[in-house]
């Protein structure tokens, strides 16, 4: 692409959009970002449209493996911030780095058009405002998704779900403990979200049932007197294999926890590290006071009761499904970001082969903390975006070089449970490695 004077489009004002977009106008490239809601945050406004936090939300990563390294969370704030701290955070951020002079807020993007075969002439990118309904359409030099990936519900289908005499909903649609006093409520799904449902639900409802396919280890906030994922950046740091932090992780949850398994939970089919980390230390506790009962997957539904595949069943008014979220991109052709079944395959969960200037943050699912990886993110493409300004065949030699690396996986080692809240996962620090290499890259050719 010829130098141009076209700004770069960012789509969405969550921690990625506006890092990329901070990162973008420090490079000195033109950037304007669009946010849909009437407030930037993203996931984490909780009064959004498409916010998918609720009351209780709390981070599961502490506050020095979570902040954006160049601006640091307040000291007053606790170990594991709430929603509402982090939404008054990206708050602070967009103000310390003037941002919302460069986002259009209640401005949702509607297309996404590529100008020219291979969009050698930029984007043409169409948006409605949320207040008039009126559409325009702009000219950029290349787009940066970040809309998030946590906000499209997957919904899963059951023989009988049709006719169930109770109330189906996804988590997408909870927000509080409030639909769940006085019912009896099933929560499916095993992940943070769905822990916490349970949780809420066993302080709060007639009685909680907790449906999952398969085990877990269900990790605690504390280890050693300091948060857990400090303690497990500490391991990391110390390049500990693998196998010898598998067993000092296993040893912790025996000694503090206990065996699964006396509680009647299921014991994991999989080795340590092989899902995405589960911290929750009240589960466990409420499956102990029986006020939290474990069950396998559903086999079907039965008018009011639904029974599972162990044979077992139960009376149900409120069924919630914590089955996590499909990345959707509602302003692309599906076939721009490489997809391979229902999801994009990408370099770096950035780069698509299919153009040099449609490039994505946030597509991630870290083992820590995410808005660290948000930030360097946001640096790599700036400076690619730079790059393609000031030298563009040198950006495309970049630009080459990685896309060979697209299905290049960043796994620590570990070989992670083939499901859809695995697409994105990646070992923090094997990741930020690969970005520190590219960015030296990138440095060196623009020297």
């Amino acid at each position: 692409m010829s130098e141009s004077p076209l700004p770069w489009a960012v789509i969405g004002a969550g921690p990625h959009g506006l890092t990329a977009l901070k990162n973008l106008l420090e490079r000195g490239v033109n950037a304007h970002g669009f946010e849909r809601d009437s407030d930037l945050g993203g996931n984490w406004n909780y009064h959004a449209e498409n916010s998918r936090v609720y009351e209780s939300t709390h981070l599961i990563s502490t506050k020095p493996f979570t902040q954006f390294p160049d601006f640091p969370m307040p000291d007053h704030y606790p170990d594991y911030p709430s929603h509402w701290q982090v939404h008054e955070y990206f708050q602070s951020y967009a103000r310390h780095f003037d941002l919302y002079d460069h986002l259009s807020l209640n401005t949702e993007v509607v297309r996404c058009t590529p100008v020219g075969e291979n969009a050698d002439d930029g984007w043409d990118v169409t948006v409605a405002d949320r207040v008039t309904g009126e559409q325009t359409t702009s000219r950029f030099a290349g787009v940066v998704v970040a809309n998030g990936h946590n906000w499209w519900p997957k919904t899963p289908q059951y023989p009988g779900q049709d006719s169930f005499t109770g109330e189906i909903r996804h988590s997408a649609q909870y927000k509080g403990a409030e639909v769940l006093r006085g019912k009896r409520v099933l929560v499916v799904g095993a992940g943070n979200t769905g822990c916490d449902i349970a949780v809420e639900s066993a302080q709060n409802s007639k009685s909680t049932v907790h449906s999952t396919r398969r085990g877990y280890y269900y990790n605690p906030k504390y280890a050693f007197g300091r948060p857990s994922d400090q303690t497990a950046d500490l391991l990391l740091a110390m390049k500990l294999p693998l196998a010898l932090r598998r067993i000092m992780f296993k040893t912790t949850l025996r000694l503090t926890v206990g065996d699964f398994t006396r509680f009647g939970l299921p014991k994991p089919d999989h080795d340590f590290f092989e899902t995405h980390p589960i911290i929750n230390q009240q589960l466990v506790y409420y499956v102990g006071h029986g006020d939290i009962v474990p069950k396998p997957d559903i086999d079907h539904f039965d008018e009011s009761r639904v029974v599972f595949t162990d044979g077992t069943e139960a009376e149900i008014d409120l069924v919630i499904f914590a089955t996590g979220y499909l990345a959707h991109f509602p302003f692309l052709d599906d076939d721009w970001l490489n997809p391979t079944g229902d999801h994009p395959v990408l370099a770096r969960q950035i780069f698509t082969p299919r153009f040099d200037n449609l490039v994505v943050s946030g597509l991630i699912q870290p083992d820590s903390g995410q808005w660290t990886i948000a930030h360097w993110q946001g640096v790599l493409i700036a400076s690619y975006a730079e790059l393609m300004r000031l030298d563009p065949d040198r950006a495309r030699e970049f630009y080459r070089d990685v896309i060979e690396q697209t299905h290049v996986r960043f796994t620590g080692g570990a070989n992670y449970k083939d499901s859809t809240r695995h697409y994105y996962e990646i070992a923090h620090q094997e990741y930020l490695v690969a970005l520190e290499g590219d960015l030296a890259v990138l440095e060196k050719v623009s020297a």
